[in-house]
């Protein structure tokens, strides 16, 4: 069996050597987010994911904020290594910037109390559906990418900075790029651990 779906799936990885070159053009790269953020699934078709796509100058002024928001924290001795990996993502094409819209999750709270507790995970599981959809479609673009998490650390900032609504919730931030070399071998638990099959 050789289903198109698991050879891109196999293809995605975490890569953080990254060019400023892109694979696609400007509309291309839109026509590609859009179509991911249409087909991805959520939970009573809640469609609460939102997208932010920064390039050039607004790319750069997202990993200035979070080396701003970083350089107190970390401690002298260590910053140069910080500022090496955030210089790293900063050199990539762009950064896609996923958030959930929390009204939407407020607003199923509130018209189904029965299964109130579980919206905030489910919204968490499209945000995670939508990662991969976006990370596998880059792939199979020729690009390389990874999933970075500075929230909360960044957030306000980031709104701000941007002009985005206050309930937008940010998830995650995806820097992309063509990668400038090939992966590391991926190693994998025994099968055997993870996977029953009940009969």
């Amino acid at each position: 069996m050789n289903l198109n779906i698991l050879t891109s799936l196999k293809k995605r990885r975490s890569q953080y050597d990254l060019s400023n070159q892109s694979t696609l053009s400007e509309a291309e790269l839109k026509t590609l987010i859009e179509e991911s953020l249409l087909h991805t699934p959520s939970a009573y078709n809640s469609q609460s994911g939102r997208l932010v796509l920064l390039l050039k100058d607004k790319h750069n002024k997202l990993w200035d904020i979070v080396l701003a928001a970083l350089k107190p924290m970390v401690p002298l001795k260590s910053f140069p290594r910080t500022e090496a990996k955030i210089a790293a993502f900063r050199r990539a094409h762009g950064t896609i910037l996923f958030f959930e819209e929390e009204a939407i999750v407020k607003k199923l709270q509130e018209e189904f109390p029965l299964y109130k507790d579980n919206f905030a995970l489910w919204s968490t599981q499209s945000a995670g559906m939508l990662n991969l959809v976006v990370w596998t479609a880059l792939s199979e673009a020729g690009m390389g990418a990874s999933l970075q998490h500075y929230n909360p650390l960044i957030d306000e900032e980031v709104k701000k900075a941007f002009g985005l609504p206050p309930s937008w919730h940010l998830i995650a931030q995806m820097p992309f790029g063509v990668s400038l070399r090939a992966p590391d071998e991926k190693e994998f638990d025994h099968i055997q651990d993870r996977y029953l099959i009940l009969k």
